[in-house]
């Protein structure tokens, strides 16, 4: 289970969804820049290694995912 706020949690799957609908096919570090950046942007601390693991189901993903799922 993670720590995050359901508030958090909302934020971190908005920026999940934006992030994924325009990086498909992006090489893995240009997502991960891509959800650092939002993440930032909404006030969200997510560590590196939570970055790590959205970024790859980003690119793995035929559609949306469910950022709550990855994070655990």
């Amino acid at each position: 289970m993670s720590n995050f706020t359901d508030d958090q949690l909302e934020a971190i799957q908005n920026v999940v969804n934006h992030v994924g609908s325009y990086q498909d096919g992006a090489p893995s570090g240009t997502v991960k820049e891509e959800l650092t950046r939002g993440f930032d942007e909404a006030g969200v601390t997510v560590e590196e290694g939570q970055v790590d693991r959205l970024a790859q189901a980003i690119d793995n993903a035929d559609g949306t995912i469910d950022a709550a799922d990855v994070l655990g």
